[in-house]
This record gives structure tokens, C-alpha cells and sequence, in this order.
């Protein structure tokens, strides 16, 4: 069983190796200021997801629209939390994070991809357009 402590060992861990990550890192610099209060919500998040508490009152989509982010940053981040679920779960609960983070991840990146105008075929990436390309 996945308890509070559990998520909050995780969260903790996870984002202080993100905020140190070079794919991640600049992304959380630019646009979290306040850290405490961000991994509150993403411990509410967590637990929300996991415990089904209600705790979570955002909105991810358009939390995440802005920052730029595409399907290199959304392999680094599942790569890096995996990483770190395994590293401070039990394999268990690990398997229990892995699985939904990837359907979160997933389908975060087809909504950004569907605000920013693109379909993503089944089984494909969301890429952002090179600008110097067009």
C-alpha cells in the first residue's frame, strides 16, 4: 500500500534531482518560483491520483501549455522519475507510479500537442515545429 509518506518521498526526491537535471532543470528555474508551494500541489496531485483524495484542484493542461515542452522533455521526465521511484519505493509501489505517470505523461503531451494545433498520429511524438524550417 502507497502511504502519504510515500508520495512525499518521492515528490521531494524526484524534483530536487529535476531542478538539477539539464533537460529539466531550465524548464523548473524559468517557471517555478515559489518551490514549497509547487510541490505541495504536486503532492496533492499525487495523492489525488493515487488515493483518489480530491486534494488536487488544478489544472494540468493549461499549467503545462506554456512552458514549451515536447516529447524529449516528457521521455526525460519518465526516465527521471522512474529512476527515482525505484530508488525510493518499494518495487510495488514503484510499478504503481510508473504506470500512471505514463498515462499522465502521455496524455499531457497530446493536449499540448491539440492546443498547439497539431494531431499526433497514433503511436507518434509530439515534436514542436522548427521555426527556422518554415
Amino acid at each position: 500500500m502507497i502511504e502519504e509518506a510515500d508520495i512525499e518521498r518521492l515528490v521531494r526526491t524526484f524534483y530536487e534531482r529535476a531542478r538539477e537535471d539539464e533537460v529539466l532543470g531550465p524548464i523548473f528555474a524559468a517557471h517555478v518560483e515559489d518551490w514549497e508551494d509547487h510541490l505541495q500541489r504536486i503532492r496533492d496531485f499525487w495523492s489525488s491520483v493515487i488515493h483518489r483524495s480530491g486534494r488536487y484542484q488544478g489544472r494540468p493542461v493549461p499549467a503545462h501549455v506554456p512552458l514549451g515542452i515536447e516529447a524529449v522533455h516528457f521521455d526525460r521526465w519518465l526516465q527521471l522519475f522512474e529512476e527515482t521511484a525505484r530508488d525510493v519505493c518499494s518495487p510495488e509501489a514503484a510499478g504503481v507510479f510508473m504506470e500512471r505517470a505514463r498515462l499522465i505523461a502521455g496524455s499531457l503531451e497530446l493536449a499540448i500537442a491539440s492546443h498547439d494545433g497539431v494531431i499526433v498520429p497514433p503511436g507518434g511524438r509530439y515534436r514542436k515545429p522548427d521555426p527556422e524550417a518554415a
